[in-house]
């Protein structure tokens, strides 16, 4: 089993609207979460390379630390849009399994991810993390990665659900709390930080919010 991850990540300029914070704390938002989930997969076994799909020059930057091999995303027109440009990329290599992770699940660790291969048995297989609120996918298998065509922009993970059950019987739901952990609200944010999983991330998330 060789195995890639794919990480898209959108321009920081215009992610995270959600949480109405300035322009300079949205871009210390998302490099701090890309800059952890990156040194995370960088630390697992499992996964030989990452790859960055992106057009944010500071992302490619974060990156290079890690040695992620790096797709220009020129219209950034979605997360599946991302996720064919890297499908392209890995029709060429020798990879046989791919796992697409978002760049904001900051408390995902490498015995979470070790656990979710623990998943993958079969040859042709599809097995899938949802967020918290199960309205969206925080990770991803596809064995191999071009088995379908993820429906990440429609919203709920269900619509993942039904274009892998097109393509294959073998496919799982796997509910692994930290990666079900993002942060897309100001719920979210109260929410990790009563948790408090990772405490320097926790700490670097009251300063970004300005929460004591």
């Amino acid at each position: 089993m060789k195995t890639c991850a794919i990480i898209p990540v959108k321009s920081f300029s215009g992610a995270k609207t959600r949480l109405n914070l300035s322009a300079e704390n949205t871009r210390e938002l998302c490099k701090l979460l890309l800059e952890e989930v990156l040194d995370t997969i960088s630390k697992s076994s499992q996964i030989e390379k990452i790859i960055l799909v992106s057009k944010e020059d500071e992302a490619f930057q974060i990156g290079k630390k890690f040695g992620c091999i790096e797709l220009f995303d020129e219209t950034e027109s979605g997360v599946n849009n991302a996720v064919s440009l890297a499908d392209s990329w890995i029709s060429n290599s020798s990879f046989t399994h791919s796992v697409i992770f978002p760049q904001d699940i900051p408390f995902m660790t490498t015995q979470d991810i070790g656990t979710l291969f623990n998943f993958c048995t079969f040859e042709n297989s599809v097995i899938l993390v949802p967020s918290r609120h199960f309205d969206g996918t925080n990770a991803l298998i596809r064995t191999p990665s071009n088995i379908m065509e993820t429906r990440y922009d429609e919203g709920s993970y269900r619509f993942q659900f039904e274009s892998a059950m097109l393509k294959t019987s073998h496919y799982s739901l796997a509910l692994i709390h930290r990666i079900m952990l993002d942060i897309d609200s100001l719920e979210d944010v109260n929410f990790v930080l009563q948790k408090n999983i990772k405490p320097i991330i926790c700490q670097k998330l009251k300063e970004i919010f300005q929460l004591s």
